[in-house]
């Protein structure tokens, strides 16, 4: 992302003039400090994942377009070539994985947002490398991208919570507007409602929306937290004979809190001492609360007054005292009011200060107060800087005075987010501190028009000039041109290669607004960026496991491409040494063979198909094959984690994309009515659980499953293993569990059904794959109405045509072409994602001019590419909107340094 800086513990220097050295044996040196650090730095470089998306949000039916961009702290290794990008649901249930292959660090690809499997709700995409999977997925990087449904959404809502409680009970009013998929309100409509916390019920009832599609639900709650954790079910009649309209609203966001934490700088409120207080007020939401109040002691006397800065963070400075307690009197801005304890404070110690960031040198100062100083004058401590997993300084100094200043230039540190630690001679860290530095300026990218003013279907000549430190530089770039008119966006909130790669890649937890810190900064946002991190976690390694030697575990080596590998045994389980293998790709005609090694294990690499394709692994080429069995290894991806970045759910999402909603609207309309036609041919049965009494009370299927995707299927077990979504097969058990639940060890099974009857998973063997309707998913029982009965997590209901036509009766050799063969097996691995071209039309004809174009997304070319002139020149035709188009460009130079830039220009 940066210039490359690896400095080695011979090249870190000492200031002698504000840091004295200290020349007598300490307990552990600073060079063993430096050199274990050095070595964890080194050994397990750090890879960063970003995605731009050509839009912040989509419809049902849309195609998402997206590069993705790989960073290191270090190039001077074989960085992974393989990106994996998830999309979640709004239960964080799997829904995809997309492997892109990454050629110069980068790759593109896109998605179908399918309206047989997606719906309106918000998705999150977590994109990561098996390298990444070594460490803590907080690191990952996520996204919550709202997707609106103008196809299959009938019922469009407008939610807003009214807590009732006073904090005193669980009583709240969701207040509801209800309309049709026209926008018009559904006046005077019987609905039924209830809230429910898992498969516990906590309350229900009926009501009636008013003339204009209002209603008011009063919802009273067991306890606080379990509200909070429920989801509100509403059921709208749609009127005539067809099926009630359902809508869900969670209820996090129910019942009004506040909570509120007090971060002193370095880490401890010591006595004495004029310390700087961080603090941060979150509701029940996750988001910011704005706030004021001031900090009394336990006398109540007033010490300071405090008010937020940005999204409820905010800093102020006191000197605590010695056996005092401290206490903030908050006013929120709803009107509540509330008291929160202050840290206690420390009798004595020592903490890293931050004087100064804004200069060339970045200003700190180790501080002890006087209890600290007197137990520990003429000590040795040490201060470590790292940032972005390079070692930036390293020094000892002498405790001979209580305040030692320490000046460190910019130019040894990346720009990001700098890791202060402060340990004592013994090697024990006893401060922290992370401090945000600017170095190397993001990339300058210019961009120029032909013209500021078109016309619709007018072509746009766009000029990127690409600049580092005023020096041309080449480099690799994405670029997204919408209708800004159809896709509003406040640019604080997006998730941009600036704020992600320099700032939330390298801390954890939520981040509110992370562009806010970067869009067009001032003094303001650099206090407000200095506020965030005197209040966020940083953990990417404990200095502790480090100096004990203790180093993370590596399951994962950077991915070079696509493997597949496993064993090759004999029936009686020995593995067969020099065994022949050949692996063919029918799609694309290709065949490699290979041979096992002498414990029977094969691997065929840099294998390059795309998704979906059938892959055959054979053995009989050798001798006695009839007793080989081929057992491939599984592919292992991380567990789904939860993560705050749900705290960007949309609740109102009709709302939230109203224009961009309204055009979808449009785009699709020539989809959603047909013209009339006269049917011939026979209607194909639906399926669906109502019809069977066992599994009737189930609520909408999470997925569903045509016959069309079970076409080549020899066995149905063995297909149903990779093609039931959010769901994983345990090999060891034989059993299926909602992968969700199973990540987190839970090890309760799915219940199958076959045309209503409950069925166990051997029995699944019975089934002829041709036979198969259709297959419905169901990763929650909301109700519990077959969980307690059969003691499951979730259902898989399958549904079957029995055919009775009667065929000759079939020879030994035509059975035994059934049954699966252990010595070739068929597979349909995940691949790489398809590669598509986004289509950008060309007006240049009146035909050409005479089709309606109304499309948001005008112009998107993830290849862009800058020569050593720094320049490339982009081609493209205007859609029929009009007014203003937004021309976003990211990406990287051939140094590594990132870069942003947004331009606009009108259409007429």
């Amino acid at each position: 992302m940066n210039r490359i800086i690896k400095l080695f513990f011979i090249s870190l220097f000492i200031y002698s003039n504000t840091i004295p050295v200290f020349a007598q044996q300490d307990s552990l040196s600073i060079n063993t400090v430096v050199e274990k650090t050095q070595k964890l730095l080194e050994g397990y470089p750090i890879e960063k994942v970003h995605v731009h998306f050509d839009k912040p949000y989509y419809a049902v039916g849309d195609t998402v377009w997206f590069k993705t961009y790989l960073a290191s702290n270090m190039y001077n290794y074989d960085l992974s070539k393989v990106v994996y990008l998830e999309v979640m649901n709004g239960k964080d249930s799997l829904m995809q994985t997309l492997r892109i292959p990454l050629k110069d660090n980068a790759g593109d690809g896109h998605l179908v947002l399918d309206q047989e499997w997606y719906t309106q709700g918000n998705y999150r995409f977590r994109a990561y490398t098996k390298w990444m999977v070594n460490f803590d997925p907080a690191y990952f990087f996520n996204k919550i991208v709202p997707i609106g449904d103008v196809l299959n959404n009938n019922l469009h809502h407008t939610v807003t919570f009214n807590d009732v409680s006073k904090g005193k009970n669980a009583r709240t009013q969701a207040v509801i507007q209800f309309k049709d998929r026209e926008g018009k309100p559904l006046g005077n409509r019987k609905l039924t409602w209830a809230a429910v916390s898992g498969w516990e019920p906590i309350d229900n009832g009926k009501g009636q929306t008013d003339a204009v599609g209002n209603v008011i639900i009063n919802i009273n709650g067991k306890d606080r937290e379990l509200l909070r954790k429920s989801n509100l079910h509403v059921s709208v009649e749609s009127g005539g004979s067809a099926a009630p309209m359902i809508g869900s609203f969670p209820l996090q966001a129910a019942l009004w809190d506040a909570d509120v934490q007090f971060f002193p700088e370095g880490g401890d409120f010591i006595a004495g001492l004029a310390k700087k207080v961080a603090f941060k007020a979150i509701g029940s939401d996750g988001r910011g609360l704005a706030v004021k109040g001031t900090i009394v002691d336990q006398n109540g006397v007033e010490q300071a007054s405090i008010a937020d800065i940005h999204k409820g963070m905010g800093v102020f400075t006191m000197i605590p005292e010695a056996g005092n307690a401290y206490t903030a009197n908050l006013t929120f801005e709803n009107g509540e009011t509330r008291s929160y304890p202050l840290p206690a404070v420390v009798d004595q110690g020592i903490n890293v200060t931050v004087l100064k960031s804004d200069t060339a040198q970045l200003q700190l100062a180790l501080v002890a107060n006087d209890r600290f100083f007197a137990a520990n004058k003429g000590k040795v401590f040490y201060l470590i800087a790292q940032a972005n997993g390079i070692l930036c300084y390293a020094a000892q100094a002498a405790l001979r005075n209580d305040a030692i200043l320490v000046n460190l230039p910019k130019e040894r540190f990346p720009t990001g987010v700098a890791q202060l630690t402060l340990f004592t001679s013994s090697g024990r860290p006893v401060s922290e501190r992370l401090v945000f530095v600017e170095n190397i300026k993001p990339l300058d990218i210019a961009i120029s028009s032909d013209q500021k003013e078109y016309s619709a279907k007018q072509p746009v000549k766009l000029v990127l000039t690409v600049s580092n430190n005023d020096t041309v530089t080449a480099g690799s770039y994405s670029v997204a041109v919408v209708d800004e008119t159809k896709v509003p966006y406040d640019e604080n909130k997006e998730t941009t290669i600036l704020s992600n790669l320099l700032l939330t890649s390298d801390l954890k937890g939520y981040v509110e607004e992370p562009n806010f810190y970067f869009n067009q900064p001032d003094e303001r946002k650099r206090e407000a960026l200095d506020a965030l991190l005197l209040t966020q976690g940083y953990r990417r390694f404990s200095y502790n496991d480090v100096l004990a030697d203790n180093y993370p575990q590596v399951h994962f080596l950077p991915e070079q491409g696509i493997e597949l590998s496993g064993v090759l045994r004999l029936n009686n389980g020995k593995p067969v040494a020099n065994g022949g293998l050949l692996l063919s790709i029918p799609d694309i005609s290709f065949r490699k063979d290979t041979y096992t090694d002498e414990n029977g294990r094969f691997v065929f690499r840099d294998l390059v198909f795309t998704d979906s394709s059938r892959v055959t692994i054979n053995a009989r080429g050798n001798d006695d094959y009839r007793n080989m069995v081929i057992n491939v290894d599984p592919t292992q991806f991380p567990a789904i984690d939860t993560t705050a970045y749900r705290t960007n759910d949309a609740l109102n999402i009709d709302n939230m994309l109203t224009a961009y909603l309204d055009n979808s609207r449009n785009e699709y309309r020539t989809s959603i009515l047909l013209e009339e036609v006269e049917v011939t041919a026979s209607a194909r049965p639906a399926f669906s659980h109502k019809e069977y009494p066992a599994i009737s009370g189930l609520g909408m299927a999470d997925h569903q499953i045509s016959a069309d995707r079970l076409k080549g299927c020899n066995n149905l077990l063995m297909c149903l293993q990779t093609a039931l979504t959010g769901i994983t097969y345990d090999s060891q058990r034989q059993l299926f569990y909602i992968t969700r639940d199973y990540n987190a060890g839970g090890r309760i099974p799915v219940q199958f059904f076959v045309n209503g009857m409950a069925m166990d998973v051997p029995a699944l063997n019975g089934i002829m794959p041709s036979e198969v309707e259709g297959i419905e998913i169901f990763l929650r029982d909301e109700l519990g109405t077959v969980s307690r009965m059969y003691q499951n997590n979730g259902v898989v209901s399958i549904y079957t045509t029995k055919k009775q036509e009667k065929g000759p009766r079939m020879s030994l050799s035509q059975i035994e072409s059934l049954l699966p063969k252990s010595n070739i097996i068929d597979l349909t691995p995940l691949g790489y994602v398809k590669e598509r071209k986004f289509y950008a039309p060309k007006y240049d004809t009146p035909e050409r001019r005479a089709v309606n174009d109304i499309r948001s997304t005008v112009y998107w070319n993830p290849d862009v590419v800058t020569g050593e002139d720094g320049r490339a020149q982009l081609d493209f035709y205007n859609a029929d909107g009009k007014g203003s188009y937004r021309v976003v460009v990211e990406g990287v130079d051939s140094l590594g340094n990132i870069g942003r830039a947004i331009y606009r220009y009108t259409v007429k």
